[in-house]
């Protein structure tokens, strides 16, 4: 059997890892999962591509997106980008 204090080091080693690795990729699923859900007609978004558009037309799993020029790409749900979407419709803070 091993030393108990090795169990209690690799305890507090797993422990860490779930909260600093596991958890926060959990949560950062679900809110990806949640933004693409909420998506509606007239979104802007970023897609991971670097692609900005806004959307035209929404599917089961694909959304159609008008870039500059009137272009319509279409592209999968999963390749929106949450974080970069969520800057690009932020309020730009003004200055006083």
């Amino acid at each position: 059997m091993g030393n108990p204090q090795q169990l209690i080091m690799m305890g507090l080693i797993i422990l860490v890892f779930y909260f600093f690795m596991i958890r926060p990729q959990i949560k950062k699923q679900k809110d990806q999962k949640k933004f693409v859900e909420d998506l509606k007609k007239g979104d802007k978004i970023v897609t991971t591509a670097g692609i900005h558009g806004r959307i035209i037309e929404l599917a089961d799993t694909t959304i159609l997106i008008e870039v500059e020029g009137g272009t319509k790409i279409r592209f999968d749900k999963t390749s929106i980008s949450l974080d970069a979407s969520k800057a690009l419709n932020a309020p730009v803070a003004t200055k006083s």
